[in-house]
């Protein structure tokens, strides 16, 4: 009997009132029919979070700068392992709390539109191929192949959310169709089809008008009918109330309840649905969409194995969590998370020279983990992971306060003791930049008004003041930022001899620091997401329209584009062939390169493949990401890699927002390491018939 009959079947036993009680997170048990506990509410964005200890990963737009699929889905499926691990064990107590569940809201696929959003570092970037690619890998790692599932992915928040937090429980995002399509909507559509996640979250604000949670144009009409969604829609926590309070659609929650489970919405984090029994009585929903609800509920947790003795997945020890083997995939993958921004010959360093390791950022725990973390119980500071592999003497001193600017006549004033370190150096590592508090979710970043979002790209002046005075010292200067979105660094590309780009590393962020800065790998990660000049080159952060956002409309100057990242070898593009020159709609394009490791280091490199058309049309982007992939190279190696580019890519939307393949228009294909990038580029041009 399969999952859905068997969810009938015992629903088809349960009273109104029992079926209500489990669309709620906090699903009570029914004991006589042998229903435990469950809550719903987990998270795993970049390993099993708010539970206790686990392996803390680097955070999601960190793992995005990689650009590796495949390494991606290895650190998916160790957080699945840990999560199961987790949960044979929790649920010995006879039931599951919050956070001890198999029903996961991860991964966050909205595309960072504007850096300005708090909780961009969250997502995988500013590109929705890229997104999509990264995204399905993730869910596939989670949930694995089995007969049953091994935990539960749910895409957030769906959709077109993106900020400002600070009003998201009653913003309205204004998106044209071609925008809604093109970029909002695409790696949901392409998650959804090529990698089946359990379940969809509905993001907080309106979408055109209509609530997110409650549409009946992008639940009902777009994700279930367009998009082939066959799973289960859960609310953002509190976003059904907010429907009558902030976005002022309905009257009351009843009203709210109903309008949001009648279009699909079958899960309510949140109490708001207990108000279904009064929508009910008052002809608001019929008792066959609540039953319905509950079935796919049901289901859900049937394909989790909770109702039975054969999962596959029950014998995963608790010996799992931070185990040795995720330790060491975590701090792969902090080493490919980290971009190489400039590098004027100083790295990597000689292990010898006399260190000063300074700044807010150097020896903060906050910073490996982001949020929506877990909690490592060894884990390695940047301070901690130079020290550990430095042989010569390195010199520590905090410098200043992260974004504090007054010191109290009686506080420590470490500014001097900073001076003091770089004179008695030979290199300082300055480590500056954010902190999780400083941009991130409405309610967890303490930045004032803002409500986690940021006011503009610029690092805090306590920070800009030690950096001028750290420059003073004449001492070469390795910068290393640290935040999960874009900062402007255009003083730091005038006068530092290296510039790094962490993002939030994870629990090995240190080690993998370390081993950059001497040598021991070459950085290999890309931007995920383009670093401009000022905040002024953008739009205004509440238009929704993707002109002049991101690399792939914006045609202003910026400091580091999308896909950039220099390595410490050179590599070689060669003899780019395609198999056809001329496409017909449904045709796929395959190309050939020949890369080279022309250089003195083993390395990795991120190919990347882009399409531009040769004379743009109104609103069409200017170029795009159409294929990629990481290559590892030894010195002097050659492969040839072959990458196939699907025929989706040169979709686009036509008036009545449908998508539409333009004939007779010609793109050229280049082929490197970015737009515009360090890598060497070859072009091919082809037309579309």
């Amino acid at each position: 009997m399969d999952f859905k009959t068997r969810a009938k079947q015992l629903v088809s036993q349960m009273t109104l009132a029992e079926k209500i009680s489990q669309l709620q997170h906090a699903a009570p048990a029914i004991e006589r029919l042998g229903i435990p506990a469950y809550n719903w509410w987990n998270e795993c964005l970049h390993g099993v979070a708010r539970a206790g200890t686990a392996t803390v990963f680097p955070q999601a737009i960190g793992m995005a700068a990689s650009f590796h699929p495949s390494l991606l889905g290895e650190v998916a499926e160790a957080i699945s392992d840990e999560a199961r691990a987790k949960y044979n064990e929790y649920r010995t107590f006879g039931s599951t709390q919050i956070y001890q569940g198999l029903t996961f809201w991860s991964p966050n696929i909205n595309i960072f539109r504007d850096p300005r959003w708090g909780r961009g570092h969250e997502t995988y970037g500013e590109d929705p191929f890229l997104t999509a690619v990264l995204g399905t890998e993730f869910i596939r790692g989670l949930q694995g192949d089995k007969k049953y599932r091994k935990v539960d992915a749910t895409v957030k928040h769906y959709a077109a959310h993106s900020g400002p937090e600070l009003t998201r429980a009653g913003f309205n995002a204004v998106v044209s169709k071609k925008d809604l399509a093109e970029t909002y909507l695409y790696a949901f559509g392409c998650c959804i089809r090529y990698a089946d996640p359990s379940a969809v979250m509905g993001a907080y604000n309106r979408i055109n008008g209509e609530p997110a949670c409650a549409s009946p144009t992008y639940l009902k009409e777009t994700l279930y009918h367009k998009l082939g969604f066959d799973g289960y829609v859960v609310s953002d926590c509190g976003a059904i109330c907010n429907i009558n309070q902030h976005h002022k659609v309905t009257k009351n929650e009843a009203e709210s309840a109903a309008l949001a489970l009648n279009n699909g919405c079958h899960l309510n984090c949140g109490q708001s649905y207990q108000w279904l029994k009064v929508a009910v009585a008052e002809g608001l929903i019929s008792e066959e969409v609540i039953t319905d609800a509950a079935e796919r509920l049901f289901a859900a947790r049937m394909r989790l194995g909770m109702f039975d003795s054969d999962c596959e997945y029950d014998q995963i020890p608790y010996e799992t969590v931070e185990c040795e083997k995720h330790r060491t995939l975590n701090r792969q993958m902090a080493q490919e998370s980290m971009v190489l921004l400039k590098n004027n010959g100083i790295l990597p360093l000689p292990p010898s020279m006399r260190i000063a390791v300074i700044g807010p950022n150097a020896d903060d725990k906050s910073v490996l983990l982001a949020n929506y973390n877990g909690t490592p119980s060894r884990y390695s500071t940047l301070l901690r992971g130079i020290q550990d592999a430095a042989e010569g003497q390195v010199i520590y001193a905090r410098g200043c306060h992260i974004f504090e600017e007054k010191i109290h006549p009686w506080s420590e004033h470490p500014m001097n003791e900073a001076i003091i370190a770089a004179r008695k150096s030979d290199v300082v590592i300055l480590c500056m930049g954010l902190n999780p508090t400083m941009e991130g979710e409405n309610g967890d970043a303490y930045n004032g008004d803002m409500g986690g979002d940021k006011k503009d790209l610029e690092l805090p002046l306590s920070q800009k003041q030690l950096f001028e005075a750290i420059l003073q010292t004449g001492k070469p200067i390795v910068f290393v930022n640290v935040s999960g979105s874009a900062v402007n660094l255009s003083d730091q590309e005038k006068s530092c001899a290296a510039i790094l780009q962490c993002f939030y590393p994870g629990a090995e962020g240190g080690n993998a620091l370390a081993d950059i800065l001497f040598g021991k790998v070459s950085p290999s990660g890309k931007l995920p997401v383009t670093f401009y000049r000022s905040a002024g080159d953008l739009p205004p952060f509440e238009d929704y329209s993707m002109c002049g956002r991101t690399y792939r409309y914006f045609d202003g100057e910026v400091l580091y584009p999308f896909g950039y990242g220099l390595s410490y070898t050179t590599f070689s593009y060669h003899s780019l062939t395609a198999d056809r020159t001329l496409l017909r709609e449904g045709d796929s394009l395959t190309l050939a390169v020949e890369l080279e490791n022309s250089g003195t280091f083993d390395a990795k490199e991120a190919v990347q493949v882009y399409l531009s058309p040769k004379h743009p049309q109104e609103n069409q982007p200017l170029r795009k990401l159409a294929a990629f992939c990481k290559v590892d190279l030894a010195s002097g190696e050659k492969k040839t890699v072959s990458l196939t580019i699907d025929p989706f890519s040169f979709y686009q939307v036509n008036e009545e927002g449908e998508y539409g393949f333009p004939a007779g228009s010609s793109f050229v294909v280049s082929v490197g390491g970015g737009q515009p990038s360090c890598a060497q580029h070859l072009d091919w041009e082809i037309e579309l018939v």
